[in-house]
Formats: C-alpha cells, structure tokens, sequence
C-alpha cells in the first residue's frame, strides 16, 4: 500500500496520507516522496493549487514516525534519526514558502509531525472533529517541524501555554491561535475537494465556510496571559503556583509529567521564534535541540514510556519541573557548527 497518494487532479496537485492504522503518522519515505512532488508541482503549469487530506476517519496525521526514531536512536544509529529530522524540517521550510497556494484538510488529530506537514499551508481547513496539538514535552522533545513559529503566532502568550502543556486544539481554539483559517463541515469536504480540482482557486473554501465554533482557549486569554509572561519556565510555574484557582491547579497537572529540559527549552524556542520570526531560523533553532536530544536520554526515554512500554512514567535526566537551568537550555540551543542545519542541502 502506498504511504502517500500523489496524483494531479485537474488543476490540483493531490496528496493523500495513507497510513490510516497508524494515524497516518509520517515516515521518512513519505517526507521524500512528497517533496519530489512539491518540487514538480511548484513548475507545472498546469497545477494551481496542492490540496492535501489524509485517508480515515482519525487523524490528518497524528505525528512522526517516533517508533522508527525510537528504534534507530536505540541502535546507535544517531544519524538516521538526525537524518530524518533534516529532511522534515526542509520538507516544511517547502510547504512554508510554496509558490502556490496550499489547502489542507485537517480531520481528526493533527499533532506533531503533522502539524508540520498541514499547518504551514496557506490555507488550512478544520471541522468537528479536528484536534490539533505540539505535545512534544510530554516525549522529552520541543515543539519542531516549524512548530515554535506557529505558537510564537498565537495571540499573547497562548504559544508558551500550548507548546509547555501540550493542550489540544478543538476547531474554534485552531482558527484563534493561528494553527488554522477556516472551519467548514466536515461532510462538505468531498464537494469542496472537487470544486477545489475544477477551480484551482482557493476561494471556493470562503462560499462553504461557516463560523468557527466558540474557542475555550480564548476565554482563559487573559490567565494564560498573567502566568505564561515570565521570562523562564521557572517564573511561569512560579505565578502558577501562587495561584489557588482550579485553572491554575489542572493547568500544573499538565505541566508536570512533561520533560523539564524541553519546558524550559520550549520556551525559549517560541520568545526566540516570535523575535526572528522566520521558518528557517525556527527549524534551525529546533534542529538544534533535535540533533543534541538523540544521544541526550530524555528522548528515548519519552518514547519507550509512551509507546513502546506504555507506561506513562518516563525518568527523566531532571527530577522536577523547574530543574533544567539556563545554561543546560542555551548548550541544547547552541550553533552546532558544521552540524548546522542546512535547508537547501537536508540529506
């Protein structure tokens, strides 16, 4: 079975994820074979748009391909796992600055790996079912693949929140923290598609669109606003805790069982991404704790208590929520010399 459908459909470029067992979660063939179509489609007069959606009913594309990350960094072969990441992180700088427009259809979970691949589009279309999230720090990693752009974003400080807690985006709170542009039932996603073929323009998403549903993320703005301000991880959980309200309370029950070096480090991707606010310099800055995380533990150990032992109790290399220092976060985030990131030349 082919993980990816690619096909030309009148004036659209098509690509479906078909990995529907496993949420559609991305693998490092996936990541090729749709970067050499993006780079045909880009020249190809015939194609207008790319539209791309997933097969199933569950996920636009619940994440990457951890268990191969998890297997290769397990064996040794840390460069197989950088590897991967170099030409993911290319293939959404490519989706980023693509010359044409870009429709996604985000069903169900898009998180991780698939933010990458949906949410860097142009225009990005959810429904009831969606559920959009970077849950990152819950596997001992920072919110990549362009992620740090996408919340430093958000409105106010919602980015800190969502990329330390990992929280989950229904439609309305996608549209209001930028992760998404417009909602549009689901059951109307067949005919929008063929409209979108016949048309090559992306218009047609606005004659099918309806209001995005009411985000619960915006009604806790201005508390997510007081407590994620501070300038360190340290600092946020600080007013957290001087706080005795129940928002206060559940949102340190998020935060707890989360890797403190990616907390703190996560931080600062998004205050260092909101400054530069370009793709490249988010995935170089990203690439950076990537590379170092292979061989650092927290990684690994995040996988095989989520995935492959199921667990759910990762030892981490730090024991509390606010152990990691400044210094550890600015050695993972450090130029990595000739190791650098380099998006023309991923391989």
């Amino acid at each position: 079975m082919n993980e990816i459908i690619l096909r030309k459909e009148g004036l659209a470029g098509r690509a479906t994820l078909n990995r529907p067992d496993a949420l559609n979660a991305v693998t490092l063939p996936m990541i090729r074979a749709l970067s050499d179509a993006l780079s045909r489609w880009a020249t190809d007069g015939e194609i207008a748009l790319v539209l791309i959606d997933a097969t199933g009913e569950r996920a636009f594309s619940a994440g990457g391909d951890i268990a191969y990350m998890h297997d290769a960094i397990a064996r040794g072969e840390f460069e197989n796992a950088r590897r991967f990441w170099r030409e993911e992180y290319r293939l959404n700088a490519t989706l980023a600055n693509f010359p044409k427009p870009v429709v996604t259809l985000l069903n169900g979970f898009t998180m991780g790996g698939g933010v990458g691949l949906g949410c860097h589009a142009s225009h990005r279309v959810v429904g009831d079912s969606s559920r959009i999230a970077m849950p990152e720090c819950g596997i001992g990693l920072v919110p990549d693949v362009g992620g740090s752009l996408l919340l430093a974003h958000a409105p106010g400080r919602a980015g800190e929140y969502l990329g330390t807690t990992g929280t989950r985006m229904g439609a309305g709170d996608a549209i209001f923290a930028g992760f998404a542009d417009r909602y549009v039932p689901e059951e109307t996603w067949p005919d929008l598609a063929t409209r979108l073929e016949a048309s090559g323009d992306p218009a047609e998403i606005d004659h099918v669109a309806r209001p995005a549903p009411e985000s619960a993320l915006a009604a806790v703005e201005a508390k997510i606003n007081r407590h994620f301000a501070g300038e360190s991880f340290r600092d946020i959980l600080d007013s957290l805790a001087r706080t005795e309200d129940a928002w206060s309370r559940e949102t340190l029950v998020r935060l707890e069982p989360h890797a403190p070096l990616a907390l703190a480090a996560t931080i600062e991707l998004v205050r260092r991404a909101r400054t530069a606010n370009r793709i490249e310099t988010a995935l170089v800055n990203e690439y950076r704790f990537a590379h170092r995380v292979t061989e650092q533990g927290d990684f690994l150990e995040g996988i095989r208590a989520a995935v492959i032992d199921k667990d759910r109790s990762p030892r981490w290399v730090h024991d509390s929520p606010c152990a990691a220092t400044a210094e550890e976060v600015s050695d993972m985030l450090s130029p990595l010399g000739p190791e650098e990131l380099k998006l023309e030349d991923a391989s």
